[in-house]
């Protein structure tokens, strides 16, 4: 895993370029390269993370035999060898054991077409003399993040905001049309940034710079929407999972592809126990596995982690997070995360991946099983109200019964339901889905399940209105099923905007690369064309990877409840974190430009006399303490 920035300027500027390296340097220790082309004035920098190729024939900028290409690249090409050879044949010569050459040629061969090949995860910009432009591409999942920054003076781009920061033309004007957005969900959403005039490259897409007439055309190249359009698979149950194990089993054979040490993050849910599962059958050998715990047991999945790890014979490695850990991290995250981020299960990552990094280089991690495998309790909920919004009658009484139970009540109906049945986290689902049954249609149904905070409470404390042309991508594609159609969104939006953002920052902060097994472009695509009733079938969600999972664990043994990675949010914030929260949502430091003061001072007030509402204080909090770092 590596850093990668770029601009363009005719004077030849290599101390930004350094000073916009050094900064991120994190995410790549163990090597550094600068490049400059007087021409065209473009700058390219890297910082290197060696994991393939540990020689120096790994160096980056890296600049084809002809001089004509030259690339930066962050992520892993898995199926590069395959590709390689099929270059050779064309007459390549290869002076390194890198994937990143093997891009580069690729794209001088077939053209951005080349993208159709790779099977990874990938960031990477290309300076093509021939065609005088600049090329930045980014993976179809999202898993590396890529940002660039344009106005009528520049053309820049990064792994991260951060590095905008050191060069002298960027101007870090405030877009605070995405605020209701991050306050809403805890994520700013692609392609917007916190800044003007900066954007995300969006997942599946790929952005070319014209040098000559400073211009910027950018193009979809893949979207997960086009394989759910596709007619649905025929054949049989048993056909269906054979085919299935096949990819997994190669997805994750090809992650284990690596010159330096390699484990997994383990949690002991669904997702997490296949990967293990797969990788301690193949290896022959005894896989790391890593393991983050509360001494809460209402959020300790430690002990069942441990048992997962127990019957596979891995080396594992069990942390229990303290509360020191906690405080010592929290005044990090407006550095790692660049822009405000509100997932606070950044905390355990974070922790997690220090855990690993003392063991191994590279950690495979389990995200994306939800969105391919039908795995959220959201999607059976709302799939089941679909038919009642053609109902008004329905729709009322549900709307009434729903509305007069109390969510501590549903809590505690909760806790007297037997284990296999039970919910975790019951009140903040409960609440939500009190939001998605008083909504007027399908689409706002399923953004207010997907919302961490009422967009009616949001409009009470911020000033900004929302601007509903800015964001269409709830927007509902009539020819996809309405469970099919929320996976697909999440898989675009959630999963990259918050889960990836989250694993990409938590690693890169401790020099740790993270792979993603379940988000090979190979299973997504699958997926989608198998019939909804065989992801969710006999009452369950990820029916059909479990079916896979039961082959190499008990199913006694991992069915349970899902719970997430979820922290002591609500306790920390009233207690060791209540300093932090008195101090950045003082009225002294609050915005009220933006912040209606007297609505927040009512909010923390509210919190502290035993409102549970952590998760609103924990946002503000997190956008007060990201506007200090980044611009006060």
């Amino acid at each position: 895993m590596c850093a990668i920035v770029g601009f363009i300027d005719k004077n030849k500027n290599i101390d930004v370029l350094k000073s916009m390296l050094k900064i991120q340097s994190y995410r790549g220790p163990d090597d550094s390269g600068v490049y400059f082309d007087e021409k065209s004035g473009v700058h390219f920098g890297h910082n290197r993370l060696a994991v393939q190729d540990l020689s120096s024939h790994g160096h980056q900028p890296f600049v084809s035999s002809c001089q004509k290409y030259i690339i930066v690249f962050n992520g892993e090409v898995y199926n590069f060898k395959t590709i390689r050879k099929e270059l050779e044949k064309l007459g390549y010569i290869f002076k390194s054991d890198s994937d990143t050459e093997v891009i580069l040629y690729s794209y001088k061969e077939w053209g951005v077409q080349c993208i159709e090949k790779f099977i990874g995860m990938f960031a990477f910009s290309i300076l093509d003399k021939v065609e005088n432009k600049l090329l930045l591409v980014r993976d179809r999942a999202g898993v590396k993040p890529l940002y660039y920054y344009v106005d009528d003076n520049q053309f820049m781009f990064a792994s991260e905001i951060k590095s905008f920061h050191k060069h002298p033309d960027f101007q870090k004007e405030q877009n605070l049309e995405v605020l209701p957005y991050f306050f809403q969900f805890g994520y700013i959403p692609a392609p917007f940034t916190i800044f003007k005039n900066c954007y995300k490259l969006e997942t599946g897409h790929y952005l070319e710079f014209d040098i000559q007439n400073t211009t910027c055309n950018i193009t979809k190249y893949w979207d997960v929407n086009d394989f759910y359009q596709q007619e649905k698979s025929t054949k049989t149950e048993d056909e269906i999972l054979e085919e299935l194990e096949n990819i997994l089993d190669d997805a994750i054979d090809l992650r284990m592809v690596a010159d330096v040490p390699v484990g997994v993050f383990l949690s002991g849910g669904y997702d997490s126990s296949l990967v293990a599962s797969i990788l301690a059958k193949k290896q022959g050998k005894k896989i790391s596995t890593f393991t983050i715990g509360f001494d809460d047991p209402k959020y300790n999945e430690a002990t069942h982690a441990k048992t997962i790890a127990e019957y596979l014979g891995t080396n594992h490695t069990e942390y229990y997070m303290q509360n020191k850990d906690m405080l010592d991290l929290v005044e990090l995250l407006p550095f790692y995360y660049d822009e405000p981020f509100g997932d606070s299960s950044a905390l355990p990552t974070m922790i997690v991946s220090k855990l690993a990094k003392q063991s191994v280089t590279v950690a495979l991690s389990a995200d994306g099983g939800d969105e391919a495998f039908c795995g959220y309790s959201k999607y059976f909920f709302l799939s089941k109200l679909q038919n009642i919004f053609s109902n008004n009658f329905k729709r009322e009484i549900l709307k009434t019964g729903i509305n007069s139970l109390h969510p501590k009540i549903a809590e505690a109906i909760n806790e007297k339901l037997p284990k296999k049945i039970k919910q975790t986290n019951i009140k903040d689902k409960y609440v939500k889905f009190q939001r998605a049954i008083n909504s007027n249609s399908l689409e706002e149904m399923f953004e207010n399940a997907s919302s961490y905070v009422d967009k009616n409470e949001i409009v009470k404390f911020l000033k900004i209105q929302k601007n509903k042309a800015l964001f269409k991508k709830w927007n509902k594609v009539d020819n996809i099923e309405f469970l099919n159609q929320m996976m697909a969104i999440d898989y675009k939006l959630f999963m990259s905007d918050d889960v990836l953002t989250k694993v990409d920052r938590a690693t890169m902060s401790v020099s740790l690369e993270g792979r993603e097994p379940l988000l090979d472009h190979r299973i997504i695509e699958f997926m989608a064309k198998v019939p909804l009733e065989l992801k969710y079938k006999n009452k369950q969600g990820k029916y059909l990877l479990r079916q896979v999972l039961y082959k190499y664990l008990p199913q006694e043994l991992v069915d349970k409840p899902k719970a997430g990675f979820q922290i002591p949010l609500n306790e920390w914030l009233r207690n060791e974190l209540k300093p932090l929260v008195l101090k950045y949502l003082d009225k002294e430091n609050l915005d009220e430009n933006i912040f209606n003061v007297n609505e927040i001072r009512y909010l923390k007030d509210d919190f502290f006399n035993g409102n549970d509402s952590g998760t609103i204080i924990w946002f503000i909090l997190m956008y007060q303490m990201w506007k200090e770092k980044w611009l006060d």
